[in-house]
């Protein structure tokens, strides 16, 4: 039990006794830093059950508090406020049973059933870009932070990778590769994505020289050429045809090794593979079912509908007239498939961009009419947008930010910043690259992940790179910090004194009130789905720790007692950092 729980036991036992009264809850909020003590009684809430002065309840309560409570040691109230003081001892023994658990914050699994993320899930016709980067790190994070709450969880995506877009690089290929394949110096997904481009600007000549002889800007689209072959690819993929089906799984596994090294490169991985080519059939067979039940009605042009209008959304097609399946169809499928193949699966996650946020409420609410229990259990990650201040992206006018490319920059950028720094004569060339792309990597995934994933980003480089403020390599600065210490410290911080031994210092007591907090940040972010609660909390924690640092000698303490305990502080506080990071996909060095 935390303090607050703890708290929250003897505040109800004091109303009972002292008014005969039962709090369903109390509500606690941080003490204001002008008055004296650590955690804040909010009276007013109890006027509900109990009648008087809200000021008088809170010197009565407190009063009550402090006389029967070992753990509160004196008590103010302003207004409705009773600030309560804790004690010493509490925050000692507190400190005791978490400073040698260096997975401080972790539960081990505590849920049969499992979740399964989805994240990335890219079109087979380009690399990965800035875009993604955001729906991976934000997946992969969101991931590491629901195992580390105590649930199961499997990391999947479904690669796109069939339909008009990707027949668009395989005719570009055809008709301009001159068997041209990947080399060390060119991926296989940025060679066909180099393909992608080259289709649009044959595309949008055909279209101009149409244009040119007379027809109309939508005449030229649908007539060009380059389109019509694209089509014709497709029908050909779909029946089946020897030659193109085996330039389709060329290309494809072209871009698949391509994506390993980039998703290497960020540092994430997946349990398990689902891919369009496979699934885009899946959904049909229940749409009959649906129909059967009615909740599916069919048009006079065949066509099939869910009619979502009684839930405040409106009709969506399942089946075309002609009987080919749409995307719901096949999310239908494929999210039903999942649950067969992983049958302890309870509920999914789905890192998507916020313009998919219609689908998926579409998507949930039918699975839920077809009868499916754990479609009650199902999250849409919805995301903004990643803006650079040079403007928006588009793929196939080739204008994207590559996520190789991003990467790099980053690590380039580190290392600049890190040469002007000039702390790191002693490193081999090995070791400042490695560090460099840990810095880079690092201030790329924090600033993205510190912000609420709903809000839009303009992201740049540079400002990320910082080595003040609310930034990654700040933080892994400091955590680079700690590790000096505790190498100079050797072997201080092993006998940690008892509570009879040492009296706080007040920034000891902030910190490990800091400390305390992280066990439930991480249950609050896997609830909100956020990693930017742990970003936020990293940052605090550090800054108290810094804060400690400048106002409480560590090594030079006055006596040996106070060093070992400040060590083991120190050495706890790095443990958590490091933890948190953990759950980012974020390294911290050991040196800096």
């Amino acid at each position: 039990m935390n303090l607050q729980e703890t708290l929250e036991l003897h505040v109800k036992a004091a109303v009972k006794a002292l008014f005969e009264s039962e709090l369903e809850s109390v509500e606690f909020q941080a003490t204001r830093r002008e008055f004296a003590g650590d955690i804040t009684v909010v009276v007013f809430p109890m006027l509900r059950v109990i009648k008087g002065n809200p000021a008088v309840i809170g010197e009565q309560v407190g009063q009550y508090l402090l006389d029967n409570v070992d753990l509160v040691k004196g008590f103010n109230v302003v207004k409705g406020f009773l600030n309560i003081e804790i004690s010493d001892a509490y925050y000692i023994n507190f400190f005791q049973q978490i400073k040698d658990d260096e997975s401080y914050g972790f539960s081990e699994v505590k849920d049969d059933k499992a979740v399964m993320v989805e994240y990335s899930s890219p079109n087979t016709n380009k690399p990965l870009h800035l875009g993604h980067v955001r729906n991976v790190l934000l997946g992969y994070s969101v991931a590491e932070i629901l195992k580390a709450s105590g649930k199961k969880v499997y990391k999947t995506q479904i690669i796109n990778d069939r339909g008009i877009h990707i027949c668009k690089s395989m005719l570009a290929y055809q008709k301009f590769g001159n068997n041209e394949e990947p080399t060390a110096e060119l991926k296989g997904d940025k060679l066909v994505g180099n393909y992608y481009v080259k289709f649009d600007q044959a595309y949008k000549a055909e279209i101009s020289e149409l244009m040119a002889q007379g027809q109309s800007e939508e005449e030229a689209k649908k007539n060009a050429p380059m389109l019509l072959e694209a089509q014709e690819m497709l029908i050909k993929w779909e029946a089946g045809d020897e030659d193109v089906v085996a330039l389709w799984k060329k290309m494809n596994q072209w871009v698949y090794d391509g994506f390993d090294v980039t998703y290497k490169n960020i540092g994430v991985d997946f349990d398990t593979y689902y891919y369009e080519s496979d699934t885009y059939l899946l959904g049909k067979e229940f749409v009959s079912e649906g129909l059967r039940t009615g909740v599916f009605f069919k048009k006079e042009d065949g066509s099939v509908w869910c009619d979502l209008t009684e839930d405040g959304l409106d009709e969506k097609i399942v089946l075309r007239s002609d009987g080919t399946a749409v995307y719901m169809t096949q999310d239908i499928g494929t999210a039903i498939q999942r649950i067969k193949d992983y049958p302890d699966v309870g509920g999914m996650v789905y890192t998507v961009g916020n313009e998919q946020d219609y689908h998926f409420k579409v998507l949930f609410l039918i699975l839920k009419k077809l009868g499916f229990d754990w479609a009650k259990n199902l999250f849409h990650l919805s995301y903004g947008m990643v803006d650079l201040p040079s403007g928006k992206m588009k793929s196939r006018e080739g204008t994207v930010v590559d996520a190789d490319d991003l990467i790099q920059e980053m690590a380039d950028t580190a290392e600049e910043i890190s040469k002007d720094l000039g702390k790191l004569e002693d490193y081999s060339e090995e070791e400042k690259q490695e560090l460099y792309k840990t810095i880079g990597l690092g201030a790329l995934k924090y600033y993205i992940l510190k912000v609420d994933p709903k809000k839009r980003i303009l992201f740049d480089p540079k400002e990320s790179i910082d080595f003040q403020g609310n930034t990654g390599p700040f933080i892994q600065y400091t955590y680079a910090r700690i590790q000096s210490i505790l190498r100079k410290a050797d072997s201080a911080g092993s006998d940690i004194p008892s509570s009879e031994e040492v009296a706080l210092h007040d920034k000891e007591k902030e910190l490990i009130k800091q400390l305390e907090l992280f066990p439930e940040v991480i249950q609050n972010a896997a609830d909100q789905h956020s990693p930017a609660l742990i970003a936020n909390y990293t940052y605090d924690l550090v800054k108290e720790f810094n804060s400690f640092y400048q106002n409480v000698s560590i090594l030079g303490a006055d006596t040996e007692i106070e060093k070992s305990f400040r060590v083991a502080l120190s050495r706890t506080v790095s443990h958590t950092i490091k933890n948190a990071f953990q759950v980012l996909g974020i390294e911290v060095p050991e040196r800096m």
